[in-house]
């Protein structure tokens, strides 16, 4: 027979409750001074001058589309930011050092997808957890320009071509993993078509071997190529956008020229070390969305081969995640690895 339990004295029962409820308390009291002391940070911010780190050269996109914002960005906070170019790595190189800032809202990390989709590819120093998403700045869409000297007109003519020549057409790229790269092997997995890819260090080499026919094709942002076109030393055959090039209506998108689906490009935004203040993060993002929205950042923008872009920071996460879901099924079923 079991054993009546014995009932606790009332002044020990009555201990634990007040030992519990006083626990509950200071948990409280301390959930709420570390909710006050980021408020109050986000209050003072900024209280001196914020640091942009672009991971690529001076000149590329990543960095006209972040100097075009700052320069705005800093009379709106009232602070300087200086923006610094830290390449290397396909990005990871100021990746990393972004990852290791510290949290308190004076470092941001300008990116394009090279940075999501260096982990799947790389072992990198740091982890996606490590930063955190603040907005997206600009769509860059990317037209598919083709060597003039190629026997084809339009994207029929391309594929068709492709197919009746296996491993014979090229497609360049910035670098492996590029957004250029795994365009072009999406193309070429959509398509069915076996063409090598041709990594190289920057723009211009390529611009170079495409007007002298040593490359077939590239998947590239308006800016550069389309004066050869206009020169009838190019071709350019599809955009990859939603809707036809705002100066460029006579260029249909890869979807009106035959591959339904087929709308991707390249995206510049803006990350924060992980566990910087949310009021600091929000901030951000308001300012950007209305800054990206004004005539002559759009004009810059559009001018320069981008598209304004705004959102907040839980929209520019799914927009990664997406992403990040999709260039990792590319790099699977085109078997694409780096050295």
């Amino acid at each position: 027979m079991a054993q009546a339990r014995k009932p606790q004295p009332r002044s020990l029962a009555a201990g634990h409750r007040r030992h519990a409820l006083k626990t509950l308390l200071y948990a409280t009291l301390a959930a709420c001074g570390l909710a006050a002391g980021a408020a109050h940070a986000a209050d003072a911010w900024p209280g001196k001058p914020i640091k942009v780190i672009v991971p690529y050269t001076p000149g590329g996109s990543t960095d006209i589309v972040t100097r075009i914002v700052m320069e705005k960005l800093g009379p709106r906070l009232k602070q300087t930011i200086i923006v610094e170019n830290r390449p290397g790595a396909n990005s990871s190189v100021g990746a990393g050092i972004a990852a290791k800032a510290d949290p308190d809202g004076y470092t941001f990390l300008s990116i394009l997808p090279a940075y999501i989709i260096n982990f799947h590819l790389y072992k990198l120093g740091y982890k996606p957890e490590d930063l955190t998403p603040v907005a997206q700045m600009a769509d860059l869409p990317l037209f598919l320009f083709v060597a003039q000297d190629l026997p084809v007109n339009n994207l029929a003519e391309l594929v068709a071509y492709a197919r009746k020549h296996p491993d014979k057409l090229t497609y360049a790229s910035s670098g492996n993993g590029s957004s250029a790269h795994l365009t072009g092997a999406d193309f070429a997995l959509r398509n069915k078509l076996t063409m090598t890819h041709v990594a190289y260090k920057g723009s211009a080499p390529i611009l170079t071997d495409l007007l002298g026919g040593r490359v077939s094709m590239v998947f590239d942002p308006i800016l550069v190529p389309m004066q050869y076109v206009k020169q009838n030393r190019l071709k350019a055959l599809g955009f990859t956008g939603k809707a036809r090039w705002p100066t460029e209506p006579d260029i249909p998108t890869m979807e009106e020229a035959g591959m339904p689906g087929f709308v991707t490009g390249s995206w510049a935004g803006l990350m924060a070390p992980a566990n910087t203040p949310k009021p600091i993060i929000e901030r951000m993002a308001r300012e950007i969305s209305e800054i990206v929205q004004e005539p002559d950042v759009r004009q810059k923008f559009l001018d320069a081969g981008f598209l304004p872009a705004s959102g907040t920071s839980e929209q520019f996460a799914e927009l990664m995640k997406q992403d990040s879901a999709r260039y990792a099924d590319i790099i699977k079923q085109a078997r694409i690895t780096v050295d």
